[in-house]
């Protein structure tokens, strides 16, 4: 008698300490899922400002590019503005000679009659008058008038026309030089169009400089996120893979128990099971109500679970459907709301779904017995009312490796 108890007490030490180690593992892979979720979260918002930065740094290029374009525009203007202002320096220089050469025309013009005079009186002091006066007789005299008349109109006409000339070619300055202002002045204002450019355009290079540096660095970020999550995907797979090993082991612990007590306490020793047991050893997860969606949607789409609801449902209590031990519980607004993941010792996962916000009765880790209360049925997450959606995973308890619940219950 005494042999069996040191035997009962040896088997409930080991089991305590396979179940110990079982609960780190399980602790240590939730963490990883932790940290991979919250890499996914920083991810998720990085890629978002990379977005935002890569929308910021197009918009201002195409800013740049437009300033550029009318940097060139301008410098375009300013080269056919200095064509125009060097053409109309060339016209005023030449005007400026043409005066020059009015002037010495007039002046020329102005001394022929003195210098005609001087001709005939070497003393050069003789006035018409007094050329007049000279005359011998009438007829010199009328024909010396004629001469002086005929000299004189011709100077004048002359002399009027070079003033004429002079004026106009002044005139003509005069308007040149106006123009030539005005060019300079246009081109003075569009230099410090130019300018102002050209300085708004080195500014928003830099700006775009700044943004390439900040999208190198959030790229940065997210390769170094997804690298961490590649570790950590590894890290939860080796995790996972000593649960599963773990498992096994407590399943043969289980059944060389069961050989040596000549019984079968199957999978709901000790706990507080209620209603039938399937060929797989699970009971069904909320009592009283049935599986009102299958496998696939009314409409044949795959569901991937089944629900179960229906009056009154909302806030009954979620039971586990056989021994196990809690993998995962999250707390949603959206996909699955609240909802817990058991591995349990046959190799299968189950999880429990739309839960009651903040009625999780369970923690990663913990050893949890069949039909043990786990959380109450809601309608949180991706839900349209008050149902429990139910899933069945087969080992290692992924999304893809959802089976039918409906070939597990009873």
């Amino acid at each position: 008698m005494k042999k069996i108890s040191l035997k009962v007490l040896a088997f409930v030490i080991v089991t305590l300490i396979t179940f110990q180690s079982s609960i780190v593992m399980a602790v240590n892979t939730n963490t990883l899922k932790n940290e991979k979720a919250n890499n996914n979260k920083e991810l998720s918002n990085a890629q978002a400002d990379l977005k935002e930065v890569q929308g910021e740094k197009s918009k201002t290029l195409k800013e740049v590019e437009s300033l550029d374009s009318k940097i060139t525009s301008y410098e375009t203007e300013i080269e056919e503005l200095e064509a125009k202002i060097s053409n109309l320096n060339t016209n005023i220089e030449t005007m400026e000679a043409e005066i020059k050469k009015a002037e010495e025309d007039y002046q020329k013009t102005d001394n022929l009659l003195a210098e005609r005079l001087v001709l005939m009186y070497e003393d050069g002091n003789t006035s018409y008058v007094d050329f007049l006066l000279s005359s011998k007789s009438l007829t010199d005299f009328l024909s010396k008038y004629y001469m002086v008349a005929e000299l004189a109109s011709y100077d004048t006409e002359l002399l009027e026309q070079i003033t004429t000339k002079k004026e106009k070619i002044e005139e003509q300055k005069k308007e040149v030089e106006e123009s030539k202002l005005e060019l300079t002045n246009s081109k003075g204002k569009i230099e410090k169009t130019q300018t102002e450019l050209e300085t708004a355009k080195t500014e928003k290079s830099k700006q775009v400089a700044k943004l390439s540096d900040d999208e190198k660095n959030i790229q940065a970020k997210i390769d170094h996120l997804k690298e961490d999550n590649k570790k950590i995907d590894a890290q939860i797979a080796a995790a996972q893979k000593k649960i599963e090993e773990e498992l096994a082991r407590q399943r043969a612990e289980r059944e060389k128990q069961n050989n040596q007590s000549g019984g079968n306490n199957g999978g709901s020793s000790g706990s507080s099971t209620s209603g039938s047991t399937s060929s797989s050893g699970f009971i069904r997860p909320v009592n009283g109500y049935p599986v009102t969606t299958g496998w696939y949607y009314s409409s044949g789409a795959l569901h991937g679970a089944v629900d179960f609801s229906g009056s009154g449902i909302y806030g009954k209590p979620v039971l586990a459907v056989a021994d196990g031990i809690v993998v995962t519980t999250q707390s949603l607004t959206t996909s699955y709301g609240n909802y817990v993941i058991i591995a349990h010792y046959n190799g299968l996962y189950t999880l429990y779904a739309h839960g009651v916000a903040g009625s999780i009765s369970v923690s990663p880790g913990q050893h949890v017995i069949q039909g043990q209360h786990i959380m109450k049925v809601g309608s949180t997450g991706n839900s349209t009312g008050p149902h429990l959606h139910f899933e069945v995973r087969t080992s290692p308890g992924k999304y893809a490796n959802r089976v039918n619940p409906l070939n597990y219950l009873p």
